[in-house]
């Protein structure tokens, strides 16, 4: 078997064994809360008799073993469950999200890595005031809450200039706020990470050698630091594709973006099981993915690491 075969039939098993762990961790949490879905689902004023005959209609009255073989079985199926309140399957109620949630991802990243590079390779090339002032906007952009920032987007181009419709989702128009009120904070994180590694990268001997050889100071970052500095921020975007995935929530909610967070959001507030479990899951799912198309990535990056 090829290494790359060997590579990804090991990851792949990793990556079972971590979302069974998700799965039962997340079983656990759920059935612990003290909160009642059935009382959510009877209302106030519901009889013992129908509080009895809802609880068994929704498999609440088996023993809580018997309740997770039979999750984990029909997850094996493709099947999520039923959602509580809305009364239709989880999986399609999550996938009616889905398409809002992956745009949003991508337009968030891409605005993270717009923001982020560019200035963390000034910040570490420019030493003294742009490198300080680089990093106060960073550390301001990581600190800022993302309401906030989202408010103050819509109002100045939303509401003041009128560029961009105040909320909703359907073109390009209504991706850049949000996306760009995501990829601010996470901007912020790529130029600190990315300037502390291109500083230590540079001092290393065969920067010297290159410099030493007369190279463009701008080829000496670009080709030859930057290939090497960059590696962990390709894990941080292994890492955003599963938090996006899981949905940004306050953004979502700020914009009217109709993804998964919102949808988990709406299942937390009515204590609705299913959808919560569900939109975990494809957390869960999709930070096993980024990783691995991460880990994938890195050697075309950098042919000097090897998949093991």
């Amino acid at each position: 078997m090829k290494p790359l075969a060997k590579y990804l039939a090991r990851r792949v098993a990793a990556s079972v064994l971590i979302l069974l762990g998700v799965v039962t961790i997340t079983f656990m949490l759920i059935y612990i809360f003290p909160a009642d879905p059935v009382s959510q689902i009877a209302g106030p004023h519901a009889t013992p008799d129908v509080v009895a005959s809802i609880r068994k209609e929704i498999g609440l009255d088996r023993p809580l073993p018997e309740q997770y073989v039979t999750y984990v079985s029909n997850l094996l199926h493709g099947d999520l469950g039923r959602s509580y309140k809305q009364k239709s399957k989880v999986a399609e109620l999550v996938m009616a999200r889905l398409p809002a949630t992956l745009l949003l991802m991508l337009g968030a990243i891409f605005f993270e890595l717009l923001i982020g590079i560019p200035l963390g390779i000034l910040a570490a090339a420019r030493r003294g005031k742009i490198d300080r002032g680089i990093m106060i906007m960073a550390f301001a952009g990581v600190s800022a809450p993302q309401f906030v920032v989202g408010l103050i987007l819509l109002y100045v181009f939303a509401y003041v200039i009128g560029w961009f419709p105040l909320s909703g989702y359907g073109g390009l128009s209504h991706l850049i706020l949000p996306a760009l009120t995501l990829g601010i904070g996470g901007g912020g994180w790529y130029a600190r990470v990315l300037r502390s590694n291109l500083m230590e990268v540079m001092r290393q001997d065969y920067i010297r050698t290159a410099r030493a050889k007369g190279l463009d100071e701008r080829k000496v970052v670009l080709v030859h630091a930057l290939r090497n500095a960059i590696l962990p921020a390709v894990a941080m975007v292994g890492l955003d594709i599963g938090t996006f995935m899981g949905g940004a929530v306050v953004v979502e909610t700020v914009y009217g973006w109709p993804g998964i967070g919102q949808l988990a959001w709406q299942a937390i507030q009515l204590v609705d099981t299913p959808i919560i479990m569900g939109v975990t899951l494809v957390a869960a799912i999709a930070i096993v993915i980024g990783n691995l198309l991460a880990d994938l990535v890195t050697p075309l990056i950098d042919p000097r690491v090897r998949l093991r």
